[in-house]
């Protein structure tokens, strides 16, 4: 590639080759084209390698990387964005998948609009065959001008997957590396609101792929963390305490790090005390922590608003499920 892409496209990748060859023709079918696509393989032990080096003697946009061992899931995704060389950041997922449009109107999004520091688009889950189950709506209010009302509505309003949009580059530089710790990517995600407003396209455009090879589906916190680094796996060094007390802290940290003014930091302060109170607390007694997701809360309308068939590059292998199907 002969020049510096505009968009970097990172792809962390683990045993992904039940799902990754369609992820990988989504991306590269995007409408927008400045892109590289960063894929780093977490020393996989399947054929990852062998399809992500086919795809990259196809394509000149793709850099595959192959890292010399595990290294965990966490430190993957930060190795993919410290070496990205676009001035944005898309993270990508490989059983994910995405509208050929997706790309191009976040970046419309974020030119647009100056202010804005990260655009992403309504997500819709799917199975393991591509099959559309549920349509959720957005639950939070990623785009409201005050800091400290995106940080409270983010904390008690539900959870979405705005890690996967496409965000400044300047401001992943200033955030927090991505932790290790319970629900890390939440304070990874809030910590990026903290320095702008979200852009939201309010369309289903991309896919979020549920099966039961993720980590997240039936293992516990702790072997989640384990996955997001094996150094975690030892439990007198990282006991459950830990794990919670690290994402508490993490919250703190992001409004420590923030570029806030005083009334805004004292009111972000505010508002985790009374989110701490009413969910972490409980733990004590409870021994689990919520962490509010609505994915499951049904959409507005009773069928898909689209044929994912007409809107994913080369989707042959993906079907919609309707009300009457």
């Amino acid at each position: 590639m002969s020049r510096t892409p505009r968009l970097t496209i990172g792809l962390p990748v683990y045993n992904g080759q039940n799902y990754l060859t369609e992820s990988l023709e989504a991306i590269l079918g995007q409408t927008y084209e400045d892109f590289e696509l960063l894929i780093s393989d977490n020393a996989s032990t399947d054929d990852t390698s062998e399809i992500c080096r086919r795809f990259a003697k196809s394509d000149s946009r793709i850099r595959y990387i192959r890292q010399p061992y595990n290294i965990g899931l966490s430190p993957n995704h930060n190795f993919v964005i410290q070496e990205a060389r676009g001035e944005l950041f898309k993270s990508a997922s490989h059983d994910d998948l995405y509208a050929r449009d997706i790309v191009e109107r976040c970046i419309h999004a974020l030119d647009e609009h100056p202010e804005v520091v990260l655009a992403h688009s309504w997500t819709a889950l799917i199975d393991e065959q591509g099959t559309v189950t549920s349509l959720p709506n957005y639950p939070v209010a990623t785009d409201l001008t005050r800091p400290s009302d995106r940080f409270r509505s983010m904390l008690f309003d539900g959870w979405s997957d705005d890690e996967g949009g496409v965000t400044r580059m300047e401001v992943l530089r200033r955030v927090s590396p991505h932790a290790s710790y319970h629900f890390a990517d939440r304070t990874f995600t809030i910590e990026i609101a903290l320095h702008g407003p979200f852009f939201i396209v309010p369309e289903w455009l991309h896919f979020r792929r549920r099966h039961s090879e993720q980590a997240g589906i039936k293992n516990s916190a702790r072997a989640r963390c384990v996955t997001m680094d094996p150094r975690r796996a030892g439990r007198l060094r990282n006991p459950s305490v830990r794990l919670y007390g690290e994402y508490l802290w993490g919250f703190v940290r992001a409004v420590q790090r923030a570029p806030l003014d005083p009334a805004e930091r004292r009111a972000c302060y505010g508002h985790l005390s009374q989110w701490a109170s009413s969910r972490c607390l409980p733990v004590a007694v409870r021994g689990v922590l919520h962490r509010g997701i609505r994915e499951d809360e049904p959409a507005r309308m009773a069928d898909p608003p689209f044929l994912i068939g007409e809107v994913v590059a080369r989707p042959e292998a993906v079907t919609v499920k309707t009300a009457s199907s």
